[in-house]
C-alpha cells in the first residue's frame, strides 16, 4: 500500500502542475517523513550520494558546450547544410529538420537542446512554406530525442555512473540506433507526402548542387568535428569521458568566439547563467529521483517489481519486453531521468539474471526513455515544440503518432539485434 500512496502521490502532483523537480522532492521527503524508522535528514543525504559521482561532472559541461555552439549560430549554420543536401526531397523543409537534429545531437547531447534549437529555427520557416503547425511541432519533438543517443548523450553519462557500464561504449553504441530512428522518421516524412492532405510536403527548396553543398559543409566543418574529438579521444585514452566534456567546451568557445565570431565577451555571462540554470535544474532532477529511487528500493519497490517480473510467462526476452514496457508508461507520466534512475537498479538485476550485454541494456533504456519524453500525457518535448510552433497541444498530439510508431520500430530492431547497438563498441574498443 505505501508503494501505491506514493507513485499516487507523485503523479497527483504533477497532474496539479507542480514542476517535475517539486514533485519527486515533496514525494521522498513524504515517503520518507511518514516511513518508520527514517529520519528527514535522510534526504539530502541521499541526494549527495547520487550526485557524488565524477562521471557525473561531465553533464555541466556538455550543456555548457552546446549553449556555446548554439549561441555562436550553429543551428543555424547546420539548417542550412541540411537544406542544401535534403532539401531536394520532398518534404525538403522536414528532412532538413531531422538531419540538423542528428548533427546537433553530435554536440548537445541534449534532447530539450535539440528540440529547442532546432525548433526555434525550422518550426517558423515550416509554417511559412505551409506546413500544418501541429505536425512541424510533432516533427521537431520526436526528431530530437536522437539529441540524447547519438553522443554525446547526458543520458548515457548518467546511466553510466549509475551502472558502472562504460560511458564511451554508450556513446558508440547509439551510433547506429540513432541514425537508424534519423532515417526512419525521414521515410515516415515520405510517406506523408503521398497522402493527399499533405500538398505541402510535395515542395522542394531546388535541385541539389554538389558544389553548394560542399560550400554549405565548409560552414559547419568546424562543428562536426566537435564529435569526433569527443569520441575519439576517449577510445585512443587521451581523455575520460568527463575530461571530454571540459574538452568540448574549450573547442566549442574557441570555434564560436574565433572563428564563427558570433559570441562576444559581453555574450558570455549570459551564456554562463543560462548553462548554469540548466544545469541544476538537470542535476536538481538526478539528486531528487535518487533519493526517491532508494526510498523505494527501502520500501521493497525493487524485490516487487522483480517478483512480478518474474512471473511473465516466456523466455528472456518476454521478462525483459515487460520490463522496457513499463519503464515506457512511467516515461509518459514522469521526466526521463527519473524514470531511469528509479528503475535502473531493477533493469540491471534482470539484465545480469539474464545475460543481456550491459552496452545493448544501456542503449535500451536511453531509447525507451526518450519515447517516453513524447508520448503523451506527460511529453516534455512535445510541450517544448508545440510552444515553439504557437499551436495547441491536442494539435501536436494529433501528429505524433506516426513518428513515435518509427522508434517503436526501431526499438524493436535494436532490441532484436543486438549487434545494432554493440557491434561498434565491440569493434573499436
Amino acid at each position: 500500500m505505501s508503494l501505491i500512496l506514493l507513485f499516487g502521490a507523485l503523479i497527483a502532483l504533477i497532474a496539479f502542475g507542480f514542476p517535475v523537480l517539486l514533485s519527486i522532492g515533496i514525494t521522498a521527503l513524504g515517503g520518507i517523513v511518514f516511513a518508520e524508522n527514517l529520519t528527514p535528514a535522510l534526504l539530502p543525504q541521499k541526494i549527495f550520494a547520487m550526485l557524488d559521482s565524477f562521471s557525473l561532472l561531465a553533464l555541466p559541461y556538455f550543456i555548457l558546450a552546446g549553449e556555446l555552439m548554439a549561441r555562436g549560430g550553429l543551428s543555424k549554420k547546420l539548417v542550412q547544410f541540411a537544406e542544401t543536401v535534403v532539401g531536394h526531397l520532398r518534404g525538403g523543409l522536414g528532412h532538413a529538420s531531422v538531419v540538423s537534429s542528428m548533427i546537433f545531437a553530435g554536440v548537445s547531447g541534449s534532447s530539450t537542446a535539440d528540440t529547442s534549437a532546432i525548433g526555434s529555427i525550422l518550426i517558423p520557416s515550416m509554417k511559412e512554406r505551409g506546413y500544418k503547425p501541429g505536425f512541424a511541432a510533432a516533427l521537431v519533438a520526436v526528431a530530437g530525442t536522437i539529441g540524447a543517443i547519438i553522443p554525446p548523450s547526458m543520458t548515457m553519462i548518467v546511466y553510466g555512473s549509475m551502472t558502472g557500464v562504460s560511458i564511451g561504449g554508450l556513446f558508440l553504441g547509439g551510433i547506429i540506433p540513432g541514425v537508424t530512428i534519423g532515417l526512419g522518421l525521414m521515410l515516415v516524412i515520405y510517406l506523408y507526402s503521398l497522402a493527399p492532405g499533405f500538398p505541402e510536403l510535395r515542395e522542394t527548396t531546388g535541385r541539389f548542387s554538389l558544389i553548394v553543398a560542399i560550400k554549405a559543409l565548409r560552414l559547419v566543418f568546424l562543428a562536426l568535428l566537435a564529435p569526433i574529438i569527443i569520441i575519439g579521444g576517449i577510445l585512443t585514452g587521451i581523455f575520460t569521458a568527463t575530461e571530454a566534456g571540459v574538452v568540448a567546451v574549450v573547442y566549442s568557445f574557441i570555434v564560436a568566439m574565433f572563428v564563427y565570431r558570433i559570441i562576444r565577451w559581453r555574450d558570455l555571462p549570459h551564456i554562463l547563467v543560462d548553462a548554469a540554470v540548466t544545469s541544476a535544474m538537470v542535476v536538481g532532477i538526478i539528486g531528487v529521483a535518487g533519493a526517491l529511487g532508494w526510498l523505494l528500493s527501502y520500501l521493497d519497490f525493487n524485490d516487487a517489481i522483480m517478483a512480478l517480473v518474474s512471473r511473465v510467462s516466456g523466455g528472456r526476452m518476454v521478462v525483459f519486453i515487460s520490463l522496457l514496457g513499463m519503464m515506457l508508461v512511467l516515461g509518459m507520466l514522469l521526466e526521463s531521468l527519473a524514470v531511469m534512475i528509479i528503475l535502473v537498479p531493477v533493469v540491471t538485476a534482470v539484465a545480469t539474471k539474464f545475460g543481456f550485454d550491459p552496452i545493448h541494456v544501456g542503449i535500451l533504456v536511453t531509447m525507451v526513455t526518450q519515447i517516453g519524453a513524447t508520448t503523451p500525457p506527460v511529453a516534455v518535448l512535445l510541450f517544448v515544440a508545440t510552444s515553439i510552433a504557437g499551436t495547441t497541444y491536442d494539435q501536436t498530439v494529433k501528429y505524433c503518432w506516426a513518428f513515435i510508431l518509427c522508434e517503436l520500430v526501431v526499438l524493436a530492431l535494436v532490441l532484436f539485434i543486438p549487434a545494432l547497438s554493440t557491434w561498434i563498441p565491440r569493434t573499436f574498443m
